[in-house]
Order: C-alpha cells, then sequence, then structure tokens
C-alpha cells in the first residue's frame, strides 16, 4: 500500500485523531483488562490469583533421568522461619460483620446446635466394601494387638494445610482407638498458613521448595506431602512432641524422607539436643530413601542440620508402636485433587506404597469452585478419577474416602449467593467415588445445601471469606466424619 493510499485511509485528522481514539476513556479500559489478563495468566507474580491453572502432567515435567539430587529443584525459596503457632494463622473471626450478618435467616437448614456432633447425611458406599480395609485394621487396633498401626492419609486443600478437619479426625480417632503419633511433616512451612496441631516445629529460613502448585521440581519428585525441600549447609529443622495438650504429647519413632542420589550432600541429626548420626545423601543412583530414629516411647526432639553440599528432603514422620491411630494430614495450597497427577508416577506410587496408609482421604473442591466451569465437569471427573485410581494402583485393597466439598458463596452486589458450580462439583465426586468404591461423605447436604455458608458465617462456623470454616467449623466437620465412620463400623461390628 502506497504512502498516499495509508494517509487517504487514515481517519480524518491523521495522528491526532489516533490519539484521541486510542486515549478515550471506553478504549483505555479495555486495553487495561486486556493487560490484565496476560498479567494474570503469565506472570508468576499473580499465579496465586489465576482462575485456570494450565494443565501440567508429571509425564509432561519429568526428567527420566534426572542425575543428581544437587539438581535445582525449585525456584521458590521460604523466606520465613517455621515456629510454631499456638493456633492456625487461619484461625476464625469472632463475628460476621455486614450483609452476612444481616441476611435473611435460614437456620433451619441446620441441625440444632445439641445435635450438633451428630452427622446430618450418612457416609454413602454402595459397593458396601468401600471401608473394609481400614475397618479391618481398627478391629486389630481395638483388640490391642500388639503393633497393630491404623494409618490415614488425608489429602486436601487449604483447608487440610492447615491441619483443620483433619486434627478432629485424628484426635477422635485416637481417643477412641489409641494414640500412634501425629504423622507427618513437611520440613518446613511451604506456605505461611501451613499449621499441625499437637506437634512442635521449627525451621530456618533459606529452605528452597518446589510445589506441585508450582514451582514444580523437574524430575516429578514432590514426596509424599507435594513438596521437595533443597538447602545447602547450615539450614535447620525441628521437630518435638507436643509440651501441652491431651495429644502429640509421646513419640517412639522419627521417619526423616529424603532423596539420596549422585552428588548429594549431607546433614546431621541430633535426639534431644546431642548428635545421634551424620546422614549422607550421595548414593549411585537417585532414589527416596527413609532415615528411622528408634527412641523410648515419650517426648523428645529430633534436629536435622544440613552439613555439607546439598541435601533433598520431603518431610519427618512421627509414630508410636501401637496399637493406635495415626493421621497424616498431606495439604496443598491452592491444590485442586488433579494436581496431584504432578508427581512422577513411580515416585508417587513408591511414596505411597512406602507409608502404606489403610484408608485414603480426599478432601477438594474449594479451589475447583474458583475455577467454576471454565474447566468442564467432563474433564473434572476424568482427571479426578485417574488420580484416585492410580493411587488405588499401587494400594491394592486399601480403604478410600472422597469428603465432598463445602459450600461456597460470592457477594454480588447487596446479595450473598451460593457460587453455581458446587452443586455439579459435588455430583461429579459422588459419581467417581461410586464408580471406583471409594465411600462419600457429601459435605454439601450436611451443611445445609445451597445458601448454607451464609449461615454458617454467621454461627462464627464459616469465615468471612465465604469459603472456608472456622476452627468451630472445621471440627465440626470432622466430628461429622468420625461419627458417620463410626455407624458403619459399629453396623459392621454387629
Amino acid at each position: 500500500m502506497s504512502p498516499d493510499e495509508t494517509e487517504a485511509r487514515a481517519p480524518e485528522g491523521g495522528a491526532s485523531s489516533y490519539r484521541e481514539v486510542f486515549g478515550s476513556r471506553p478504549v483505555q479500559a479495555v486495553l487495561a483488562l486486556i493487560a490484565l489478563g496476560v498479567a494474570l495468566q503469565f506472570s508468576p507474580w499473580f499465579r496465586h490469583l489465576r482462575f485456570v491453572s494450565p494443565e501440567v502432567r508429571a509425564s509432561d515435567t519429568a526428567t527420566a533421568a534426572a542425575p543428581s539430587a544437587v539438581e535445582t529443584v525449585g525456584e521458590a525459596a521460604i523466606e520465613n522461619e517455621t515456629v510454631t503457632h499456638a493456633a492456625p494463622i487461619t484461625a476464625a473471626p469472632r463475628a460476621a460483620r455486614g450483609p452476612i450478618a444481616r441476611g435473611p435467616s435460614t437456620e433451619a437448614a441446620m441441625p440444632p446446635v445439641k445435635d450438633a456432633d451428630l452427622p446430618p447425611v450418612p457416609i454413602v458406599d454402595p459397593s458396601g466394601r468401600a471401608l473394609d480395609g481400614f475397618f479391618d485394621k481398627l478391629s486389630r487396633v481395638e483388640r490391642k494387638e500388639a503393633s497393630a498401626i491404623a494409618r490415614i492419609a488425608h489429602f486436601g486443600d487449604s483447608l487440610i494445610v492447615s491441619d483443620f478437619v483433619s486434627s478432629t479426625l485424628r484426635r477422635e480417632l485416637q481417643t477412641k482407638f489409641g494414640d500412634a503419633g501425629h504423622g507427618f511433616v513437611l520440613i518446613a512451612n511451604a506456605w505461611p498458613s501451613y499449621f499441625h496441631a499437637d506437634v512442635e516445629r521449627y525451621a530456618t529460613a533459606g529452605w528452597k521448595v518446589s510445589r506441585i502448585v508450582g514451582p514444580l521440581a523437574p524430575d516429578g519428585w514432590h514426596g509424599l506431602g507435594g513438596v521437595s525441600f533443597q538447602a545447602e549447609k547450615h539450614a535447620l529443622a525441628r521437630f518435638a512432641t507436643a509440651k501441652t495438650g491431651d495429644f502429640g504429647r509421646h513419640v517412639s519413632r522419627f521417619v526423616v524422607s529424603y532423596v539420596e542420589a549422585p552428588g548429594g550432600g549431607s546433614f546431621q541429626v541430633r535426639l534431644d539436643g546431642k548428635d545421634h548420626a551424620l546422614v549422607s545423601t550421595h548414593g549411585p543412583e537417585k532414589r527416596a530413601r527413609y532415615y528411622e530414629v528408634v527412641v523410648p516411647d515419650g517426648p523428645h526432639e529430633l534436629e536435622l542440620q544440613t552439613t555439607a553440599g546439598e541435601s533433598r528432603l520431603f518431610g519427618v514422620i512421627l509414630e508410636r508402636s501401637g496399637p493406635g491411630v495415626v493421621l497424616d494430614a498431606l495439604g496443598v495450597q491452592g491444590a485442586r485433587i488433579r494436581f496431584l497427577d504432578k508427581q512422577d508416577d513411580a515416585h508417587w506410587a513408591e511414596q505411597l506404597r512406602s507409608r502404606d496408609p489403610d484408608l485414603v482421604v480426599y478432601e477438594f473442591g474449594a479451589n475447583e469452585s474458583g475455577d467454576g466451569f471454565l474447566y468442564p465437569m467432563p474433564e473434572y471427573y476424568r482427571t479426578m478419577k485417574d488420580v484416585i485410581a492410580q493411587a488405588q494402583r499401587a494400594l491394592p485393597g486399601k480403604s478410600c474416602l472422597i469428603v465432598g466439598a463445602m459450600d461456597r458463596a460470592v457477594k454480588q452486589g447487596d446479595e450473598i449467593v451460593s457460587v453455581r458450580v458446587i452443586p455439579s462439583l459435588v455430583e461429579e465426586q459422588r459419581k467417581v467415588a461410586a464408580e471406583l468404591g471409594c465411600a462419600f461423605f457429601n459435605t454439601y447436604e450436611a451443611m445445609g445445601g445451597r445458601g448454607s455458608m451464609p449461615v454458617w458465617v454467621r454461627r462464627e462456623l464459616g469465615q468471612a471469606d465465604l469459603t472456608h470454616p472456622t476452627g468451630a467449623g472445621a471440627e465440626r466437620i470432622g466430628r461429622w466424619l468420625f461419627y458417620a465412620m463410626m455407624r458403619l463400623y459399629d453396623a459392621r461390628a454387629r
């Protein structure tokens, strides 16, 4: 096109007209929205705000022959020390305020307070066998068979990150069947809200982390808890029995989960303040390893300090010899259930088999509800089914329980309304449970269904974000799960 033609087709007024068009408020607003969308989708600074997380399977991100533990396994560094809080930092607001508190009451949708611990709905098990393996182990524990331990792996999102629901379920089961220890904890706080009840923890800042929510480890090795930690010398992590309360006061063995590989470093193990062993993470090939420290049952403290090279660790298990119950709270902040497939398949199967849980619990849905219908329900069903089936192949004969998503609400103008996708998510969860032979607990229905979250907020059972329960709300859900389990367990015994 010639310059004359270009000039002939330009808006009247030339460059000044272009400036007027692109400088107008409507056009500027559209350009700003486009820029914001690009930032949300592609900038790592806004990763947590994205509506849709790109699907990355473990097979796509893993390097088949990653040769060394000292390869870079993540780009994020923990900036703050890990300390033991008196309570989860996501603790409940004392009371609801604003339109939630003033909204129309639907209190009748919830059970009377005196019956609050009784589950409004049962655990559904169409197969009639979903919890048999777990109940068989509980029977052995109840008979006080020596060394009988019923292990639970409780996977979930931010709710489980803060040991909400899972801590109540752990305590209730341990009260009835015996305390076999706290279970698995991460090396350090991979997220500020990471909290575990009934255990003392400390870690220095500076641990580099890879997480199944990103940044991903190139080899897909993220350990049982979905987080891989790496550090050069002088990094420290400490784990101890609880100093107060009725739970977590004793331990009889610590198990350190780490990676051995060519070029690995070393870490010093200290027990109750004294040097115990120097563990090398160097070896001829990369493999998951476990260092066990057996102690007389009682209060103890284990300390790990990196001393040379770079060491890669996953977490520490605190257990007792039994009989009793131990529950691993394996929460990953921002996770969808499909993110569990970002682990290398062989590594994930090995981690599950090594821990050998009798019951695997999946409690997801809050982050999927943020995706809305942008993530199609058929894909949600398929990916959820694939993840659970993969675990079932690694753990044949073990029990499975899916805990349905909670109600979630948003503010629209002067109204508080339930998120439309929740019933669809719950239905897909129910369908997967039925097809794979898992038990299913419908938390959404137990809460009161559509519109129940604002009611929970007014009762100080739900947080003002209209997504998460308060500590009291989480305790209620945990007790619902416990009593619903016990109804099936007692009925089976009769």
